[in-house]
């Protein structure tokens, strides 16, 4: 063989073949192996090619097998990946027919409407492409990535993530990895008949791909002229006649009758209100999920109305999807005249049973109680959404309606989601805002006299009393929840656990850490609102030996045995695995949660959302090690506590907007686009205006931000200083003179926003520049303080080297969510950032995935002054620098050298 050829041969791609037919081959290995038609397999290269076989790889089910040629269909490669992922071989054959649809799909750009497969059921569901390609694992199978809409939200799983890999973002439970044959174009249009039947040809499902499209013209005119129905989302609203009386409901089948090839076209209608007699089955075969009988009706196309009494006139009309029409042609319906009907006024609410709580629904932000609509406007601070910890009815039968909860209102009956619960001005009681199923003449898109809620489609947001809810009725009582405290410490974490360290294990750093944390299932995994314990103890163990001391605090086990219970917890169930294996489970933490819980009067660690800053104390207190800090105050004595607030000044300084240095690594935007501050400056300015100073120089050093909720923030972002200088905030030390760096005597507050002596900095003097400097008329009303100087003969300048404290993490906060930035390692692009819920696996009882990944472009931004960042455009920032900029909540630094004698 040539070596031009040999080259030729390695770089032909293997080719791609489907079975034709069902086989039966003998391996030595694995036996008599059965192939069925439609299975997949490819080419592999296992040195001379034989002309009458081929060896291949079956990918249905990894084996290598031999196979004639005679068997085998080449397919083309790009199709391959398609029809993969597809299980029912039918189905994969009958795609395959179509390979120019196939490739159109795959070519759809992302944002394409689309309807989605979703369910038992195979429930349509309204949706939006947001990814194509395979997932993570090697494969090459390709899946749909989509965004459940509409009435879907929250029917999904995960938000846009694989295993740990992201590949899109959207909302918590609203995203789905689907195949090609669960998606359909959905399309928005009146053209003709013919349009929607080609759908149906390119689009087959098992079961009723040989029906489509394949009656004679004599078939075709026996058959009655087919009935207009308007679908509106994915079912078709539509009315029905009993006994003189109308009612409403959606249709959940429609086709003809298993059997009965000359029955006509039958409709499944899934009532409104309890007067059917049909549960969804025909002669022992299912035809579409009814909840129960007195809800469903089974009838001839000719009974079934269109319901556009039902709709708002302002609903579109769209063809049908084929999915929903299996067996009839999907056809057009005119939109009707403008007649939508006032809904009657909403009585008082009728008796219902227990509520029901259904499965959380990410909802979008808060609504309004009337049908005006208004601008997006910042979420209040008073509306509560969080679908991990949702707040519920306050009293009588609401006490289990919580945000995602399906419930109905009015009599007849309206139903929706509650997007929102909270309080609004004139009304003295929680307010639910619900999404309708269907569209009301007087209803809003979540906004109430301006201020938006949450979001829904135009005319489907309703605002109403909490107490004015009921449970859905059209679904059963829901069993009584899970204990999620008990589960956790179950064997339904068995597959999750981590394993006791008993030996003292020291941090790593650098690309050692990196590769210990990096990826999914790492970190420390969250469960039941334990975010902010999470973020804390990763941000504080997982790369930093500064805080280690509390690990081995003196106790006494007899004085007190939770101390030492706790301490053995956190250091041996914690820390060393979270620095031996990179991973703790969340029994582990829940276990600790117990402890503080127990050794507190007020109940909820174990349950409810806490703050960082209470969890540190709680847990410093029962660990008994003394406080972190010491402060004194010119009036007070030393007092001593873990944390500092830092406090901001009384006006933020406008950031100035001088020319952008030639040498920022940052986007630089002008005029000013940003309001900021530094740590640095929010320490001095904490420290000056209160008259504080450390009595002694802290090893580590835990600072909450400034914070005053979403909408009342004082600055846009605040610049984490890298290196905090302390220096000039110690008692009893030496320090320079601003002006010429002799032994300072004198300090003045009133200089510190002085823009003429050493803007941004602490104002101290030796005798001389005090003199100087407040002989100037503009300072004569100044009334600098003498400061104490520790015993000694000084003269000339002060050399000497400066109090240093190094920031080794940040925790940060977003919608109630903590996650947290910690530095691994020396250089500056050595950042890791930590989610302990980052990912799903499975629903209401599954599990969370925790997920680190590293984030080096943080780094830039940390390394730009104040003044630089405060003129970068915010919009230029990437959603990791955004979340460490814009939602710090407590910046942690250390003093490595003070560390050792703590």
């Amino acid at each position: 063989m040539s070596a031009a050829h040999e080259q030729s041969r390695k770089r032909r791609r293997f080719k791609s073949f489907l079975i034709t037919t069902d086989l039966q081959v003998q391996d030595d290995l694995e036996g008599l192996i059965v192939l069925r038609r439609g299975f997949i397999c490819l080419e592999q290269d296992q040195g001379r090619i034989r002309r009458d076989a081929l060896w291949v790889k079956v990918l249905d089910n990894g084996l290598m097998v031999k196979i004639e040629k005679k068997y085998l269909l080449e397919v083309a490669g790009d199709v391959v990946g398609l029809v993969e992922p597809v299980q029912d071989l039918d189905v994969r054959l009958a795609l395959l027919g179509n390979v120019d649809a196939l490739r159109q799909l795959a070519s759809l750009p992302h944002g394409a409407p689309l309807w989605a497969q979703i369910g038992p059921q195979n429930e349509l569901a309204e949706a939006e492409l947001k990814y194509v390609g395979p997932l993570s694992g090697g494969g090459s199978a390709v899946y749909f990535g989509v965004e459940l809409k509409g009435s879907a939200a929250g029917k999904g799983a995960g938000s846009g993530s694989y295993k740990g890999v992201r590949y899109f973002s959207c909302p918590d439970g609203c995203g789905l990895f689907l195949p090609v044959s669960h998606i359909r174009l959905r399309r928005w249009s009146s053209s003709s008949n013919a349009d929607a039947q080609e759908k149906s040809r390119d689009h087959p499902r098992r079961g009723n791909h040989a029906a489509n499209g394949h009656r004679n013209n004599q078939e075709r005119s026996n058959h009655p002229p087919p009935r207009h129905i308007s679908f509106h989302r994915h079912h078709a609203k539509v009315s029905v006649n009993l006994d003189g009386a109308v009612h409403g409901g959606e249709v959940r089948f429609c086709g003809g009758l298993p059997g009965r090839a000359s029955s006509g076209t039958y409709v499944g209608v899934l009532l409104d209100a309890p007067v059917g007699n049909w549960d969804g089955f025909y002669k022992n075969q299912k035809l579409c999920h009814i909840p129960s009988p007195l809800y469903g009706l089974l009838l001839p196309v000719g009974s079934v109305s269109a319901g556009a009494s039902l709709v708002s006139s302002h609903t579109r009309c769209l063809v049908a999807p084929p999915e929903m029409v299996p067996n009839v042609y999907s056809t057009i319906h005119r939109c009707p005249p403008s007649q939508a009907v006032k809904p009657p006024p909403l009585p008082p609410p009728k008796p219902s049973q227990k509520p029901f709580p259904a499965r959380p629904v990410p909802p979008p932000k808060p609504q309004n109680l009337s049908p005006a609509a208004a601008p997006d406007q910042p979420q209040p601070a008073n509306g509560f959404h969080s679908p991990f910890s949702p707040l519920r009815g306050e009293t009588g039968l609401q006490t289990e309606l919580e945000v995602g909860s399906m419930v109905e209102v009015n009599n007849p009956p309206l139903f929706g989601v509650i997007r929102w619960i909270g309080h609004i001005s004139g009304v003295q009681e929680p307010v639910a805002g619900i999404e309708l199923e269907q569209e009301l003449s007087a209803g809003t898109d979540g906004s109430y006299l301006g201020e938006r809620h949450f979001r829904c489609p135009t005319n489907k947001g309703l605002f109403i009393k909490l107490r004015n809810c009921r449970r859905d009725s059209r679904f059963p009582v829901p069993d009584k929840p899970v204990n999620q405290v008990e589960r956790c410490n179950s064997i339904a974490f068995a597959d999750w656990g981590s394993e006791r360290v008993d030996e003292h294990t020291p941090p790593v750093e650098g690309a050692e850490a990196r590769q210990l944390y990096e990826g999914p299932k790492r970190g420390i995994q969250g469960h039941l609102n334990s975010c902010y314990l999470d973020a804390t103890l990763f941000s504080l163990f997982s790369c930093c030996s500064s805080a280690d001391w509390v690990l081995f605090w003196p106790s006494d086990a007899a004085a007190s045995p939770s101390s030492k219970q706790a301490q053995d917890l956190l250091r041996c169930e914690i820390v060393n695995p979270l620095r031996r294996n990179g991973y703790v489970c969340a029994s582990k933490t829940m276990a600790l949660r117990r402890l503080l819980e127990a050794a507190n009067s007020n109940a909820g660690f174990t349950n409810q959302e806490k703050d960082p800053e209470e969890f540190l104390n709680k847990l410093f207190q029962l660990l008994r090690v003394e406080p972190l800090l010491k402060i004194r105050s010119v009036t007070q004595p030393a007092q001593e506590c873990h944390l500092y607030q830092l406090f901001p000044p009384t006006r933020p300084s406008s950031p100035t907007s001088p020319a952008s240095p030639l040498d920022s690594p940052i986007a630089i935007a002008s005029p000013a686009a940003m309001r900021v501050a530094s740590v640095q400056a929010l320490l001095e300015s904490s420290f000056l205006h209160g008259g504080l100073k450390f009595v002694e120089a802290p090893s580590c050093l835990l600072l909450l931000m400034p914070r005053f909720g979403k909408d009342f923030k004082m600055f846009d972002a605040i610049l984490p200083t890298l290196s905090l200088d302390i220096t000039d905030l110690l008692d009893d030390t030496l320090r320079q003179c601003s002006i010429c760096q002799a032994v300072a005597e004198w300090e003045c507050v009133q200089c510190y926003g002085d823009l003429d002596i050493t803007p941004g900095q602490l104002k101290q003097y030796c005798q001389t520049c005090n003199t100087q400097v407040h002989s100037h008329r503009k300072r004569t009303s100044h009334n600098p303080v003498k400061i104490a100087v520790p015993q000694g003969q000084w003269s000339g300048p002060l050399h000497y080297n400066r109090q240093r404290m190094s920031l080794f993490a940040v925790t940060c906060i977003e919608t109630s969510h903590y996650v947290s930035f910690v530095k691994h390692g020396p250089q500056a692009s050595d950042w890791l950032f930590f989610d302990s819920m980052a990912d799903r696996d499975g629903g209401e009882n599954g599990f969370n995935i925790p997920q680190v990944r590293p984030c080096p472009e943080v780094g830039r931004y940390l390394g730009l002054s104040q003044e630089e960042l405060s003129r970068v455009d915010a919009s230029s920032l990437r959603e990791s620098a955004r979340r460490l900029l814009c939602d710090s909540y407590m910046c942690l630094y250390h003093s490595p050298e003070l560390s050792l004698y703590k």
